[in-house]
């Protein structure tokens, strides 16, 4: 219980979760992210050391994405200065069918330090707490999604197998993919937000350029419109669209449905 736990992404989808799970059963963690005041910056490795400080485990939420170009250098470094602050475990948070988010956890898995991947599917929450939400809001949601079906994630989940990974030594130096129970089309989903939040919410396919042309109408930063374009156009095209059982693998039960997310999303009034 004396050691700590560094956790990147302080104020992330799963960071927040993972930081609460660890405190609440009485670890002690350092939790930063580019906005705390002991700050962890992807572009700014200088300052890593200072963060990595004191602790000997780490949960790693690579921002924007491992499948940007840049991470598996940022990867490399962290590793080499995880070891030099005495870091013994890593536990990385990756993506499916990305190869560079692949390259990135051969790095974690090859480092000679114990390791988890937890790889995951795309996450519920973007429908509540990332770039879908103001759809939601506005019953409308625009996307070039297809027809393509996806095994959506609870990240409740994934941060029940990311705490179970830090705290269970037998479970070191496993791979977990982790989805959904089931495969859904995003206009699946809006149509279930849709029935559960008893508002009608319309789900309109648009072409990729529209979509990109959108977002960068909001200024999103350049790394997150080639992420975007690499999910859209050649990552969501089939090849995740199939259930892994890894929530059940780590934690012995079967992992949250949509519909059950969408009903606590629901109850919560983040929707309204």
């Amino acid at each position: 219980m004396n050691k700590t736990t560094l956790i990147i992404g302080k104020n992330g989808k799963t960071g927040r979760r993972v930081d609460n799970l660890m405190q609440n059963a009485g670890h002690i963690t350092q939790a930063v992210s580019r906005s705390t005041t002991l700050s962890f910056d992807w572009l700014k490795p200088e300052g890593w050391p200072k963060a990595m400080a004191g602790c000997d485990s780490a949960y790693v939420c690579f921002q924007p994405d491992l499948a940007v170009p840049f991470a598996k250098a940022a990867i490399t470094e962290f590793i080499k200065q995880a070891k030099l602050a005495g870091i013994q475990h890593i536990v990385l948070l990756s993506g499916r069918g990305e190869e560079g988010a692949q390259q990135a956890e051969q790095i974690v898995v090859s480092s000679g330090l114990k390791w988890n991947v937890v790889r995951a599917s795309w996450f519920a929450q973007n429908f509540s707490e990332g770039f879908l939400i103001d759809g939601i809001l506005n019953n409308q949601v625009a996307l070039p999604a297809g027809d393509i079906p996806e095994p959506f994630i609870d990240t409740d989940d994934i941060a029940d197998v990311v705490f179970a990974c830090l705290t269970k030594p037998e479970l070191a130096n496993q791979l977990f993919e982790v989805t959904g129970p089931e495969v859904l089309t995003f206009r699946d989903c809006v149509e279930i937000i849709a029935d559960v939040s008893q508002r009608p919410i319309e789900f309109t396919p648009i072409s990729a350029e529209q979509f990109l042309q959108s977002l960068k109408q909001q200024n999103m930063p350049e790394e997150v419109l080639w992420l975007m374009n690499e999910l859209f156009t050649v990552v969501m095209d089939g090849r995740n669209s199939q259930v892994i059982n890894g929530v059940e693998k780590a934690l012995g039960r079967p992992a949250t449905s949509f519909r059950e997310y969408a009903l606590k999303t629901a109850a919560s009034g983040v929707w309204r």
